[in-house]
């Protein structure tokens, strides 16, 4: 049996615009997830964890939680992911965080173009600084470019600025042409946005770096940057989103799923779940997964003994729920007169990604 692939988020952003900050919270607050971290720089490697696992090394760091962090250059990413991809390695996800001048778009291509079968492109995530927005796009004017490919926008240390230069510079973003767009303060988004977490009860026989950060800053002790550590920190995320959770025991319509998809509002950040086509493809489920405007399906087998049905979770802010579901319930197969023929299947294998040679 072949392992899930393993989804590989690009997270970019030019200096100073809170790419680690980010990063670090990813890593408290996904708890029991294990995630894979790749650092396209030399040298010096800033993850404020370092400080309770401890440096292994100068290119690879070993955390209480499963996280491995690589210091590589570009041209060792498929070498790493070959790596960390391996079934022994049972991580959850890879997030390889960009070089400050790095060229998003040539690392979202060395995934893409990997013919590693365990690695599935999990999106490009953009961190902007609102405080500095203009004057860093005035000094690197590729930011346009960079916003343009992007499938997730980060706006962050939204704090920094007001309401209306909020509002401005969201405006200017989505015109640049952008993915999703979503507000943050000192890199807090929700994981779920990004990838899918391990239950918060799930374990792997490890002490989490999140169980330390409880533990030691548990009575209120403060980050550096004057906010308090633990859940007061890093909890409640869910709370800035709404989610909408969508099930039905017919199959759905291939079709009109890829419509309702690609017409999915600018507020829905997020979709994940599985998806039943019936007869179109009995011997398979499809997991489908959705960052911004990034779309991808995944075929594999349906569990033995376990119940055929489809279920979806989106994600999003300032989306209209009630809307949401009504076009939901629309997607599944009325009866006979109503299913789709075996070409309505073409759609969603454009979202398939290449099955290698020989499997």
């Amino acid at each position: 049996m072949t392992s899930k692939p393993v989804p590989v988020v690009v997270l970019a952003g030019f200096l100073g615009s809170g790419k680690t900050t980010l990063l670090n919270h990813l890593l408290r607050a996904s708890r029991g997830t294990r995630i894979g971290v790749v650092v396209n720089d030399f040298g010096a490697i800033e993850i404020d964890a370092m400080t309770v696992a401890g440096q292994l090394g100068d290119s690879t760091v070993s955390l209480g939680n499963g996280c491995l962090c690589c210091a590589v250059d570009a041209s060792e990413l498929d070498v790493f992911l070959d790596r960390l991809t391996r079934p022994d390695a049972r991580l959850d996800v890879i997030v390889i965080e960009a070089s400050g001048l790095a060229e998003p778009q040539e690392l979202v291509r060395m995934v893409l173009a990997s013919e590693n079968e365990r690695v599935m492109y999990g999106g490009l995530v953009e961190v902007v600084d609102a405080a500095e927005f203009d004057a860093t796009l005035e000094r690197h004017p590729e930011i346009a470019r960079h916003l343009g490919i992007a499938d997730l926008v980060v706006l962050n240390k939204a704090d920094r600025v007001d309401d209306a230069a909020g509002q401005r510079l969201r405006e200017r973003i989505r015109g640049l042409g952008g993915g999703a767009l979503v507000t943050a303060t000192y890199g807090r988004i929700d994981p779920e946005l990004l990838f899918e977490c391990r239950p918060r009860g799930e374990r792997v026989g490890q002490l989490s770096f999140e169980d330390l950060r409880e533990e030691e800053d548990g009575d209120g002790h403060q980050d550096g940057d004057g906010h308090p550590h633990g859940q007061a920190h890093d909890g409640h995320l869910h709370a800035a989103y709404e989610s909408v959770s969508f099930t039905a025991d017919e199959p759905l319509h291939p079709r009109r799923l890829l419509d309702f998809l690609d017409s999915r509002p600018e507020g829905l950040y997020r979709i994940k779940g599985f998806v039943d086509f019936g007869a179109l493809d009995p011997r398979n489920r499809y997991a489908v997964h959705a960052v911004g405007r990034f779309l991808r399906f995944h075929p594999e087998p349906w569990p033995a003994g376990g119940r055929r049905q489809t279920g979806i979770v989106l994600i999003g802010s300032g989306i209209d729920t009630a809307a949401l579901r009504k076009e939901l319930d629309a997607l599944p197969v009325t009866g006979p007169q109503d299913a789709p023929d075996e070409h309505t299947m073409w759609g969603v294998l454009r979202f398939v990604p290449d099955v290698p040679e020989g499997s």
